[in-house]
């Protein structure tokens, strides 16, 4: 059996710094408050927001970047108020997503299909901006044909626009970490 060797990226930290919300890694000491608090941690072990500090700065972007990791952080911002650092967390994943859309490991088709990121069918959508009032974010609009639509790359993918959408327009795939969640609660 043979493992994928994954090129380093020395200069990844600071392209990843240099994006709007990826500053915070330079605060970052790596304590480790954050993957303490963190509560997809705590479901998911394998996912360890210090862990992941690390691999930016070692330089592992193609790992990085093609992980399933990216994915499961819910930006609750709980590893905010435990960090001596005031460091978001939350906003570094965020540029680790965008640079994943952005760099092609993964594209808005397959946010929608890892469940990741909510869809509309138009042909169900009645315009009765309930998706557009509900949700937390601002991400769902009405588009110029006056169907709602939603930005994959912003989707949070919470699932509220989903289930109060009176029309059953808007649907969302169930996602790896959700099944993951579900599994723990079974034990």
């Amino acid at each position: 059996m043979s493992q994928k060797v994954f090129a380093m990226n020395p200069r990844f930290s600071a392209e990843v710094a240099a994006e709007p919300g990826g500053g915070h890694l330079n605060s970052c000491f790596a304590c480790g408050a954050c993957s303490g608090a963190c509560p997809v941690s705590m479901a998911i072990p394998a996912y360890d927001p210090r862990k992941i500090i690390h691999m930016i700065r070692m330089g592992m972007e193609e790992r990085l970047l093609s992980s399933e990791l990216l994915w499961h952080c819910s930006g609750c911002r709980s590893c905010v108020p435990v960090c001596p650092q005031n460091v978001g967390f939350a906003d570094i994943m965020t540029v680790l997503r965008g640079l994943a859309l952005k760099k092609g490991h993964v594209s808005l088709d397959q946010l929608v299909e890892k469940g990741k990121a909510a869809k509309v069918e138009r042909d169900l959508c009645v315009s009765c901006l309930t998706c557009v009032r509900v949700c937390p974010w601002g991400v769902p609009k009405i588009d110029a044909g006056g169907a709602a639509h939603i930005d994959p790359a912003a989707c949070r993918a919470c699932g509220i626009c989903a289930g109060e959408c009176p029309a059953q327009a808007i649907t969302l795939n169930q996602s790896e970490d959700e099944r993951l969640l579900a599994a723990c609660g079974a034990n």
